[in-house]
């Protein structure tokens, strides 16, 4: 592997085995809780090969030295152990349920203030960072998919010596880099687009700084936030074809947003130009978008994303969903399909709908 080489090439090729003859090419799945003293890890909740091989390949894509974690939530909650007794978080006024609720349970405790304002606002997100202790963002948000001026937050958190914090689950590293934009420290999902079968829970966390990342490995070795071996093991798997599954699924994202625009029962299409993640807004309100829910055969009803299928949801069913999401909205994860398929089969459930 080569640093000149593009992320495209990286995910494929970071974080091998030495080449060797019949050497496997891929970094086996290690069970071991326990090891022979005298080595770097120790014990198995301080370090495993398996953790460590995503871990190169994360850290490579994203310009930092990355820390994988039993979940996304496991992942925020080790950032979140970095705040003082009597913080002050910007958050975005739209974004991801389990980090907002964290972030509220914080501030219920009286141990955080809260200030959440929209991200897509630069000046709001400014203003907003004065006298912060962090400034968390989401670009693009979930699941308003609003854009945030990374770099420009970035710069103002520093000046209010703030860290910044980006969750970058719905871009990834092949889309957008936080840290070369400023950010202190980059989340992700893992569960989702990085591993991309629907079939593990896993996070990680991305430091941009020594200090930071000694930080969060301590809390992670105290706390046992450990991710298990074969779930380390086939996120890596599924990170190997990120760039053809975002090739594929972008470019059908990008089709269906533009017939959705047209759609008459569409009132509104949300989509930031780039990535898998399209929210529309039915005309009729919720129940005529909880009738497109019923009414799809190839899109599947869940409440998460990122997968190779497509998965669609509509998020205020969720009682603490930010006020500012539309009851109508649908959050749409596209996946591989075909792309007219796909389309058929939704204007097919609107169309019913609205009938």
């Amino acid at each position: 592997m080569s640093s000149t080489d593009s992320p495209a090439t990286r995910v494929v090729t970071a974080g091998r085995p030495d080449r060797a003859a019949d050497a496997p090419l891929n970094e086996p799945v290690t069970f071991a809780s326990t090891y022979h003293a005298g080595g770097e890890v120790g014990y198995g909740r301080y370090g495993n090969p398996s953790w460590t091989a995503l871990e190169t390949v994360l850290g490579d894509l994203e310009g930092g030295r990355a820390l994988a974690f039993a979940s996304g939530l496991a992942a925020s909650s080790a950032v979140l152990s970095l705040l003082p007794e009597d913080a002050v978080v910007v958050a975005p006024d739209c974004a991801y349920l389990g980090v907002l609720d964290q972030l509220r349970e914080r501030a219920a405790q009286g141990r955080a203030t809260l200030r959440q304002v929209p991200v897509d606002d630069a000046a709001a997100v400014a203003a907003a960072a004065d006298g912060a202790t962090m400034v968390w963002l989401e670009s693009p948000t979930n699941p308003n998919l609003d854009v945030t001026d990374i770099a420009a937050a970035a710069t103002a958190a520093r000046a209010a010596g703030a860290v910044t914090v980006v969750d970058n689950t719905f871009a990834t590293p092949l889309l957008q880099r936080p840290l070369e934009l400023g950010a202190d420290l980059v989340v992700h999902s893992v569960t989702k687009l990085l591993a991309g079968h629907s079939d593990l829970v896993l996070g990680a966390v991305v430091a941009g700084s020594d200090d930071l990342y000694q930080r969060l490995d301590a809390h992670r070795r105290l706390h046992g936030s450990i991710p298990g071996p074969m779930e380390a093991y086939l996120a890596l798997r599924g990170l190997r074809t990120l760039s053809v599954r975002l090739e594929k699924a972008q470019t059908t994202a990008a089709l269906l947003a533009s017939r959705l625009a047209g759609h008459p029962a569409v009132t509104k299409v949300r989509y930031p130009g780039f990535g898998t993640m399209c929210s529309i807004e039915v005309a009729g309100g919720a129940a005529a978008t909880d009738k497109v829910v019923a009414g799809v055969r190839l899109w599947v009803h869940s409440t998460s994303l990122g997968g190779v299928e497509s998965s669609l949801e509509r998020r205020r069913r969720w009682p603490t969903e930010s006020p500012t999401v539309d009851e109508s909205l649908l959050r749409l994860s596209v996946g591989i399909e075909d792309a007219d398929d796909l389309w058929a089969d939704l204007a097919g459930a609107l169309e019913a709908a609205s009938a």
